[in-house]
C-alpha cells in the first residue's frame, strides 16, 4: 500500500527522478500514515505536522543563531572544494609526471657525488676542508720565510749574530721539503728560504771581510758556513781536488782576507802619489853627487806599507793555520805514474808567495828612490822583521830580498844590514833560551 502511495506521489516528492530508487523515510512515513484511520489523519496529523514544522523552525533558527559563521565559513570552503579538487587532481597527475625525473637526477646526483666518485668539485672541496682544519698550521708555514730573514737580518745587525737559529730554521724547511717534495707550497717556501740563506752566506763573507777580524769570530764565521754552503751547493761537495775545506773556504777565506789587505794598502794611494812623483822627479834630474838625498816621501809610503802587509799577512796566515788545521795528506787511489790529473797543491802553500811577490814587486819599484842609507838601513830592517815574522809561520822570503837591485856598489850595505840583523835575532834567542832554563 505504501508503496502504491509512494509511486502515486513520486513525481511530486522527487520531481525530475522517476527513476531514483524509494527514499525509506518517505516509504516509513507512508506506511505509518496507511496504518491511521481516516479521522486521525484529518484531525490529528494535521496538528502533529505544524507541530513538527514548528519545532523544526525553531531549531533551524537557534542552529542559525548559534553556528551562522561556520555554516556561513562552511558554504564558502564547500563551494571552493569545487574549484581546489579539479587544481589538486592536475598537480597530482603533473608530480606523477616528474617523480621519475626527480629520481632520475637523485640517481645521477648520488653518483657524481659520491665520496668514492672522482669529481673535480669533491676534490675542490676536501682540499677546502682540508685547509680549513690545517689554516693555522699552513699560516706558521708561510711565515717560516719572514722569520728566516728577519732571524738573519737581526743577526747581520747585532755583534753576536742570530745565525744559529736562523740554521736551524732552514733545515726545518728542508727536511720538510723532503717529506712533502710535490707540494707547491712548500718547494715555494723553499725556495725563499734558500734566497734568505743565500743574503746569510752573503753576509757572513762579507763578515770576513773585516779589517779587525778576531780568531773567534773567524772561527765561528767558518762554522756557520760550512753548514751554509752544503744546502746552497746542489751536489754538496765543498771540496776542490779532495783539498777539503782548504780549497773550497780556505780558498774563500784567502780571498776575503787578500780582499781586505788590498783595500787597506789602497789606501795609501795619496802617500804612493807623492812616492810615484818624487820617483819621476829623480829619474828626469841628472845626479850631482854621489851622496845618497831625496827619498823622504817614498820612505813614508814604505814604512807604512811594509808595517801593514807584516801586519796583515801574519795575522792571516794564523788565523787560517787556527781555523784550518792541517790534515795528512790521503795516499792516492792509483799510482802517480798512471794519474793523468795530480791533485792541486793545498791553498795556503800559494797564498804566501803570491803576497810576498806584491811586496817584492813594491820594494823594487820604490826602494831605490830611497837616497839616504839610514832610511834605507831602516825599511830593510823593518823588511827583514817582516821575513822572520812570516818564517815563524812557514813563509820567510829573506833570502827572496837578495834579488832587488839597490844600485851600484851598495851590496855591501845590504849584507851589513843582514848581518847585523841576524846577530841581533842570535842575541834574542840566547835571551829568551837563557829566561826558559832559568824558570825550568
Amino acid at each position: 500500500m505504501a508503496d502504491l502511495l509512494y509511486d502515486l506521489l513520486n513525481p511530486t516528492l522527487s520531481p525530475g527522478r522517476q527513476s531514483s530508487p524509494p527514499d525509506p523515510i518517505a516509504l516509513q512515513y507512508l506506511t505509518s500514515l496507511t496504518a491511521q484511520p481516516l479521522s486521525q489523519l484529518e484531525t490529528v496529523e494535521p496538528q502533529t505536522l505544524a507541530h513538527d514544522s514548528h519545532s523544526l523552525l525553531l531549531s533551524l533558527q537557534g542552529l542559525s543563531q548559534r553556528s551562522h559563521k561556520t555554516i556561513i565559513s562552511s558554504s564558502e570552503s564547500h563551494a571552493s572544494l569545487g574549484r581546489a579538487l579539479p587544481a589538486l587532481a592536475t598537480s597530482i597527475s603533473d608530480l606523477k609526471a616528474v617523480i621519475p625525473k626527480l629520481d632520475d637526477a637523485a640517481v645521477r646526483f648520488s653518483t657524481t657525488y659520491h665520496k668514492s666518485a672522482d669529481n673535480d668539485v669533491l676534490k675542490a672541496r676536501r682540499t677546502a676542508l682540508l685547509l680549513s682544519r690545517n689554516v693555522e698550521r699552513v699560516v706558521d708555514l708561510l711565515d717560516l720565510p719572514t722569520l728566516l730573514s728577519s732571524t738573519i737580518a737581526t743577526g747581520s745587525s747585532s755583534l753576536t749574530a742570530n745565525y744559529a737559529s736562523a740554521l736551524d730554521l732552514s733545515s726545518h724547511i728542508r727536511r720538510l721539503h723532503a717529506l712533502h717534495p710535490d707540494s707547491s707550497l712548500v718547494s715555494s717556501v723553499s725556495l725563499q728560504a734558500d734566497e734568505a740563506m743565500q743574503l746569510m752566506a752573503k753576509n757572513l763573507i762579507t763578515s770576513l771581510r773585516t779589517p779587525n777580524l778576531k780568531l773567534t769570530s773567524a772561527l765561528r764565521t767558518i762554522s756557520w758556513l760550512k753548514r751554509v754552503v752544503p744546502d746552497l751547493n746542489p751536489s754538496g761537495d765543498t771540496s776542490v781536488n779532495g783539498a777539503g775545506d782548504n780549497g773550497g773556504l780556505g780558498a774563500l777565506f784567502l780571498i776575503c782576507r787578500l780582499s781586505t789587505l788590498m783595500n787597506m794598502l789602497e789606501a795609501l794611494e795619496p802617500l804612493r802619489e807623492l812616492a810615484d812623483q818624487e820617483r819621476y822627479r829623480q829619474q828626469q834630474s841628472q845626479p850631482t853627487s854621489s851622496a845618497w838625498s831625496g827619498g823622504q816621501q817614498t820612505e813614508r809610503y814604505l814604512k807604512r806599507y811594509v808595517e801593514i802587509f807584516r801586519e796583515q799577512s801574519f795575522a792571516i796566515v794564523s788565523m787560517f793555520k787556527s781555523v784550518f788545521p792541517l790534515q795528512p795528506p790521503k795516499e792516492p787511489a792509483m799510482p802517480d805514474a798512471q794519474d793523468p790529473l795530480q791533485l792541486m797543491p793545498s791553498t795556503l802553500a800559494t797564498f804566501p808567495l803570491h803576497i810576498i811577490e806584491m811586496l817584492i814587486e813594491t820594494l823594487r819599484t820604490y826602494l831605490p828612490s830611497v837616497k839616504d842609507q839610514a832610511s834605507r838601513d831602516s825599511l830593510l830592517t823593518q823588511v827583514l822583521y817582516c821575513a822572520g815574522s812570516l818564517g815563524r809561520l812557514g813563509g820567510d822570503f829573506g833570502i827572496l830580498l837578495a834579488s832587488l837591485d839597490f844600485g851600484e856598489n851598495l851590496e855591501g850595505e845590504w849584507v851589513e844590514v843582514v848581518r847585523r840583523h841576524r846577530l841581533m835575532a842570535g842575541r834574542l834567542e840566547s835571551i829568551v833560551g837563557a829566561k826558559e832554563k832559568a824558570s825550568a
